[in-house]
């Protein structure tokens, strides 16, 4: 999530025990058991036989996977660091032409529709790859990235700024533009023989997908008296993508784009609906005042206003942003073929949606978080069984939408409820899912909401009903495709109450309700000890192979600066692996069933440069193997294990380092660099190196190679 758009506003009235409360007595009875704080964050899956590689006995012992750089000091320049021995370069910029009917990017250029609509947007964030033939997968591919959200100031600088951003009616032609600049693109990138990357301009699958591209909508909302507008009176079609964060990807080779801070660019004037009202849609102005310019054809500007015109939704927009909030299917190598909205798998603030393990003959599992206080971790779980013959084919020409809809458009919606022994369960939400307690206790969902299509329209609600955890902002999710195991950063919570003023909080759950929402109220405790907490830190979780909606879990690092106490810095970090607000996950499957879990922060996100993370280093990417976790029985980092856990890039002044992934073999890691302050210099294409003076700041992919060129990382 970016700082800009970040919502901190609590949606959440729910009295669901928060998971701060869980996680207090998760490491009190780890402590009780284990001793130490140290141990106690560190000894969940050693019992139950699941941390690490499991080696079977009498087998020879295994040359473990090492990092094989030395972790970086912090930096905060205007320029990208990398270790010694590797270079890093800027790739396909925001504004740079997609096609050969515009000229090329200028500093001082002014940004027209057109323009923006063939051009790179705003913000680069998730991204993936896909391979156009399997023997070049490495060096020549399709590149699928988010544009997340707009920098006004720095879209209109040549003229000092938006018009009439706060009041008064937007230029239409400047609305136009901001809409182009958010979205997706996809663009073909190649190597050349001295290891360079460039974007193939004019490629025939280059394309780019905005806030204005018709999009079908699919699954249980499709066709429902829910989503019909004056636009689409038979609730079939939406205008747009939003607010695009975090990515995933499908095994037949679809990118999936997640709708993340896409309600503050609706407002509604009137009374709002419940959905509206838990999603945090409100006020007199959205966030760019979008429905403010003069109206062009069929609605263009007013669809940004839900404020009901009448009796008859098919007239107005009331329900436009029912049509937002899902995970978006896009292929990649067809730049003519439909979109797809895919409301099974929820709607809400999705951060990004990541594949679980893929077993010939088993459902398939998608992971997705909702980024904000208070709310939930949820997974989808095909009704189909995955055959390998829908495994992409690259080079060949199919309709893997066709397949997509077999496997997305009918399943079972699941949230996560997290108890405190370290177990947990996946709560389905479906029309005959009991609702477990509260005001509702016995009656089933489908009785509140009517059907599928109720459910998932109201989704938070649906999750508060059946008692779901409420989280620290769950981000970034990623899966080890051999184990199973899920990793899920909690970015940071900056709103937990301090020591006095929850004192009288039990943690036992029996008081939450007196005290409101629960997460909003929940107090410091032995693992998150600091009541304005800016560290983060992430879980991990397995499930059981005999029942997948019961899992184990526990926490894997915490946040935290060295300066700190070990009350508050329970993982030991030291001053070349501290960091805070872990965001974007990669888990990079590399030699023996092992890999590199690889870690972005979005730190300052909250409250600046006042942590002291913040005011050592910028954000930055981190390695760690977790494999080298399960040695002497120590799953997870603590002080005494944590020589796997390195700084590998650090990013330029205020920029957020985000989206990730590495070539099939391993011999470049792509990264993005978001709202940096000064960077990239405008004459290279070096991205380690500082500008001459003040330049118009563009978000870019950053590709980190060896000079050697071996594999990155080891």
């Amino acid at each position: 999530m970016s700082q800009e758009i970040e919502n901190h506003d609590n949606h959440n009235d729910s009295d669901n025990r928060p998971f701060s409360s869980v996680m207090a007595r998760y490491m009190s009875r780890r402590r009780m058991l284990q001793g130490s704080l140290g141990l106690a964050a560190a000894t969940l899956f050693t019992d139950f036989g699941l941390g690490g590689v499991i080696r079977q006995a009498g087998a020879e012992p295994r040359r473990r996977l090492t990092l094989g750089f030395d972790s970086l000091p912090g930096s905060m320049t205007d320029g990208i660091v990398v270790p010694e021995g590797y270079i890093a370069q800027v790739l396909v910029p925001w504004g740079t032409p997609m096609d050969g009917s515009t000229a090329g990017w200028q500093q001082d250029m002014h940004m027209t529709p057109a323009f923006q609509a063939r051009a790179m947007g705003m913000h680069h964030d998730g991204m993936y790859h896909f391979a156009l033939d399997t023997q070049h997968a490495s060096r020549d591919f399709l590149l699928a990235i988010n544009h997340e959200y707009i920098d006004q100031s720095v879209l209109w600088a040549p003229q000092n700024g938006p018009t009439n951003n706060d009041e008064g009616a937007r230029p239409a032609d400047e609305v136009r533009t901001e809409i182009n600049a958010h979205g997706v693109a996809v663009v073909r990138l190649r190597r050349d023989d001295q290891g360079h990357w460039a974007p193939v301009v004019d490629d025939s699958r280059n394309r780019r997908i905005t806030s204005a591209t018709p999009i079908e909508l699919s699954g249980p909302v499709r066709g429902t008296p829910w989503v019909i507008t004056a636009w689409s009176p038979d609730g079939t079609r939406i205008r747009g993508t939003n607010n695009n964060c975090a990515c995933g990807y499908t095994p037949w080779g679809t990118y999936l784009t997640c709708e993340e801070n896409w309600p503050e660019v609706f407002i509604n004037r009137g009374e709002l609906t419940a959905d509206q009202a838990r999603l945090g849609i409100n006020g007199e102005r959205g966030r760019y005042g979008w429905e403010s310019a003069d109206d062009g054809e069929q609605g263009e500007f007013s669809r940004f206003d839900n404020t009901p015109q009448g009796d008859d939704p098919a007239r107005d927009y009331r329900n436009e942003a029912r049509g937002f909030g899902y995970i978006v299917e896009i292929d990649p190598y067809d730049a003519d073929s439909t979109i797809y909205k895919r409301t099974a798998l929820g709607r809400f603030r999705h951060e990004g949606c990541w594949p679980g393990r893929v077993v010939e003959g088993m459902p398939l599992t998608f992971y997705t978080g909702h980024d904000s206080r208070n709310e939930y971790i949820y997974k989808f779980v095909t009704n189909k069984r995955w055959q390998q013959s829908d495994a992409n084919r690259p080079g060949e020409t199919y309709d893997r939408q066709a397949i997509g809809a077999s496997y997305l458009d009918n399943g079972t919606l699941y949230v996560a409820r997290f108890d405190a022994d370290g177990e947990g369960e996946w709560l389905p939400l479906t029309v005959d899912a009991v609702i477990p307690k509260g005001e509702h206790k016995g009656r089933r969902l489908g009785e509140l909401f009517e059907d599928q299509a109720g459910i998932i329209i109201n989704t938070c609600d649906a999750a508060d009903l059946m008692g779901a955890t409420p989280m620290d902002r769950p981000e970034w999710g990623t899966v080890d495709p051999q184990s199973g195991m899920v990793y899920m950063t909690l970015t940071n919570n900056s709103r937990r109450t301090d020591e006095e003023s929850s004192a009288s909080f039990t943690g036992d759950g029996s008081d939450v309700s007196a005290m409101g929402s629960g997460y909003a109220t929940a107090p410091v405790n032995a693992a998150n000890p600091r009541p304005d907490n800016t560290y983060g830190h992430i879980i991990r979780w397995q499930e059981r192979e005999d029942d997948p909606t019961r899992m184990r879990w526990e926490p894997f690092v915490f946040g935290g600066s060295p300066d700190d106490q070990d009350a508050t810095n329970p993982s030991g970090l030291t001053d070349v692996n501290a960091f805070a607000s872990p965001d974007g996950l990669w888990f990079d499957e590399r030699d023996n069933g092992e890999g590199i879990l690889w870690i972005e922060t979005d730190n300052g996100l909250d409250k600046g440069r006042e942590n002291a993370v913040a005011n050592m280093t910028n954000d930055q990417v981190l390695a760690v193997v977790p494999g080298a976790m399960s040695e002497e029985g120590k799953p997870a980092i603590n002080a005494r294990n944590q020589a796997q856990l390195k700084r590998f890039a650090i990013g330029p002044n205020e920029a957020e380092v985000t989206g990730i992934f590495a070539t099939p073999d391993r011999t470049a890691l792509f990264i993005n660099i978001q709202h940096p302050a000064n960077w990239p210099a405008a004459d290279t294409d070096d991205a380690t190196q500082t500008a001459q003076g003040q330049v118009r700041p563009r978000s870019s992919t950053v590709v980190i190679q060896k000079r050697d060129g071996g594999r990155v990382g080891v």
